[in-house]
């Protein structure tokens, strides 16, 4: 591994300055993190012909980061996904969150992880661990806890994420990485040419509003079936409810890791040659077409399209706290929340 750089990445309305830490491998790989919302901020990775291909969107400076919506690079919590009614009742007690989508909670907001300053806890050639404090009654949810998330860069071109935290009361917690992916580069267009597979027989159906209903839907003879690789052009804009209900793709499958770190999907882009392997101990995957992005302006001057991106949110089923047949997204006071999610890049071929 090469030593960490550390740089300015520009100030915030309040004028507190941001920083920026770039991991970068023999290889030639790097990975850009922000200390201003724990993000992603580019991550170069070789193609076809070993020229280094920035393959995640982003914005130019904290200043971006602060005044973007779509959580662009950004770790997802206390809760990511959607609570159907903006509360739920633990241990007997209602647990009342903002409704920011509609009636819902989305991704724990308005006071999101990401609009926040984390602390770099851990700073070493190979990875970095960001620190949170989030306190009872954080966004509505109960429990204090310390939030850790270590982004390790390997020379296997893997970045991993480990996830850990221990709370102090009963509360939920399904922390998410939200990445947008473009593998062609992150100002290339759109992503619509991508051939994804998933490692899932079934999805989570919702309603109108992406709630689910509790049901699991399978997958087969469906647009939805990615077992076998599917362009992702191919059936998005498809008249069947599921995709008509999220524009697009925009949900969750259910994996069959059984719970153990394992590759549940690939995503490949044939322009470039470079593939991504997707691996996690998590049982879900909000698979997500970037189909509310339209003209974001973004880092080097890149104007992102509608569809520029596909994200792999690796999670506890959406509204999981509402529904007894979902694995539960609930920690335990004393509990520890551990998980990884990895994204392995390598050349096609």
């Amino acid at each position: 591994m090469r030593p960490i750089k550390i740089s300015t990445f520009g100030t915030v309305k309040d004028g507190k300055e941001a920083k920026l830490y770039t991991l970068t491998n023999d290889a030639g790989m790097s990975a850009e993190f922000t200390d201003y919302g724990a993000s992603l901020v580019r991550l170069f990775v070789p193609d076809r012909e070993g020229r280094l291909r920035d393959v995640v969107l982003g914005y130019e400076n904290a200043a971006g980061y602060e005044a973007g919506t779509e959580s662009i690079g950004a770790p997802v919590g206390r809760n990511a996904n959607r609570i159907g009614g903006a509360s739920f009742e633990l241990n007997g007690v209602t647990v009342s969150l903002t409704a920011n989508q509609n009636s819902n909670n989305l991704h724990s907001g308005p006071d999101v992880y990401n609009k926040r300053f984390w602390e770099a806890a851990e700073i070493a050639d190979d990875h970095l661990t960001f620190l949170l404090h989030s306190p009872d009654g954080d966004q509505g949810f109960p429990g204090a806890l310390d939030m850790k998330i270590t982004c390790t860069l390997t020379e296997k071109n893997e970045l991993q994420f480990t996830y850990d935290a221990v709370p102090d009361a009963d509360t939920v917690i399904n922390m998410t990485n939200h990445s947008y992916f473009n593998l062609n580069g992150h100002d290339s267009g759109n992503i619509l040419s991508h051939e994804v597979t998933l490692d899932a027989d079934a999805f989570t159906l919702t309603d109108a509003y992406s709630i689910p209903t509790g049901e699991f839907m399978d997958v087969a003879g469906t647009p939805m079936d990615f077992r076998n690789g599917r362009v992702i052009g191919d059936e998005i804009d498809s008249d069947f409810e599921a995709i008509r209900l999220g524009r697009g793709y925009d949900h969750n499958w259910v994996l069959k890791n059984g719970g153990k770190f394992g590759k549940v999907a690939e995503a490949a882009a044939h322009e470039s040659g470079i593939v991504m392997d997707v691996y996690t101990d998590l049982p879900g995957i909000q698979v997500y077409t970037s189909n509310f992005l339209d003209q974001e302006t973004g880092k080097d001057g890149a104007v992102y399209p509608y569809r520029a991106a596909v994200c792999f949110e690796t999670q506890y089923f959406p509204d999981a706290v509402h529904h007894e047949n979902f694995p539960s997204s609930v920690c335990r006071a004393g509990q520890a929340y551990h998980t990884v999610t990895a994204y392995r890049f390598r050349r096609e071929g």
